[in-house]
C-alpha cells in the first residue's frame, strides 16, 4: 500500500494493488465491417493493413496490445467528456466492469441516452447485436472508491456532473496511479466499474473471453438476451429514471423500416 496521498481533489487517497478480470461491449459489427467491401480474406487483410496506415501512431505503452483494449489511448481528440476523461486533447481512458451484467446495464443506459437527446430517431426494428468481452488487469497502483472515506463523497458520484471525477481522475495521473475502482451507478445492484488510465494496467495484451449479446429497445425499454449461457435481462423503462437526462424521453416513437 502507498502512502496517503493529498490532493485538493480528493485529500489523503491511497493507491493499492488491485488484479481480475474487466468487462466491457461492444457493437457486434466491429468485426465484420470491412468484409461488405472485399471479395476474399486476404483482401480484407490487406484492407486492414491499409486503413492502419491512416489512423494516429500507437502510444509506445499500448503496442502489442489488442485494439480493442488500445483504441481509447490512440485517439484524440475526445469530442465529449467522460466520467475520468476532459473532452479535448487529453489522455486515454479505457472503461470496464467487473461483471458482464454490469458492462451491460452502462450500455443499456447510454442506448437510452442516446434516444432521449435523439427524440425523432426511430428505435431499431430488430436487436443490435454486442460482444462483450473480458481484459486481464494487474497494477500495484490503483484507486478504490468502493471503500473507505471517498466512497460516501457525493462529488464522486454524481449523475451527469463529472468535473469532481476528472479532477480526480487527472491526481491519479499524476501519483502514477494506473486504475480507478468505482460503483457503477447505472447498474440496479450497484456492483464496480474500473477506468483504466494506462495501458500498462493490461496484464495480457489479448481478449480473455467473449460473448454474444442481443439488446432489443422498445417503449417498454430494453431486452438484453444472452445464448450462451442463456440469460435473458429486463430493463423497464423507469430502470434508470434517476437520471434526469432521461425524464425527456419520448417512449412511444415508429420503428426504423
Amino acid at each position: 500500500m502507498s502512502a496517503p496521498i493529498s490532493t485538493p481533489a480528493a485529500p489523503g487517497f491511497e493507491l493499492t494493488a488491485w488484479s481480475g478480470r474487466a468487462w466491457r461491449l461492444v457493437e457486434a459489427q466491429h468485426l465484420v465491417s470491412t468484409l461488405k467491401l472485399v471479395d476474399s480474406l486476404a483482401e480484407q487483410a490487406m484492407l486492414e493493413d491499409i486503413l492502419e496506415t491512416t489512423k494516429p501512431v500507437m502510444p509506445a505503452a499500448c503496442q502489442g496490445l489488442d485494439y480493442l483494449l488500445a483504441t481509447p489511448f490512440r485517439y484524440r481528440p475526445y469530442p465529449h467528456g467522460s466520467r475520468f476523461r476532459r473532452a479535448g486533447l487529453t489522455p486515454g481512458v479505457w472503461y470496464g466492469a467487473e461483471k458482464v451484467q454490469t458492462a451491460l446495464a452502462e450500455m443499456v443506459f447510454y442506448r437510452f441516452l442516446f434516444y432521449a437527446e435523439s427524440p425523432q430517431t426511430p428505435f431499431p426494428d430488430g436487436p443490435a447485436e454486442y460482444t462483450a468481452f473480458a481484459a486481464k488487469l494487474a497494477t500495484e497502483r490503483a484507486l478504490d472508491l468502493t471503500t473507505g472515506p471517498l466512497a460516501d463523497d457525493p462529488r464522486f458520484t454524481h449523475l451527469s456532473d463529472y468535473s469532481h471525477c476528472q479532477d480526480l481522475a487527472e491526481s491519479v495521473r499524476a501519483a502514477e496511479g494506473e486504475v480507478i475502482r468505482y460503483r457503477s451507478l447505472r447498474d440496479p445492484k450497484g456492483d464496480a466499474n474500473l477506468a483504466v488510465l494506462s495501458c500498462t494496467a493490461f496484464a495480457a495484451p489479448g481478449v480473455q473471453d467473449r460473448q454474444t449479446w442481443r439488446i432489443r429497445l422498445s417503449a417498454s425499454g430494453a431486452m438484453a438476451l444472452r445464448e450462451h449461457p442463456r440469460q435473458g435481462i429486463d430493463y423497464p423503462r423507469d430502470t434508470f429514471s434517476a437520471d434526469p437526462r432521461l425524464a425527456v424521453m419520448k417512449w412511444d416513437r415508429p420503428r426504423a423500416r
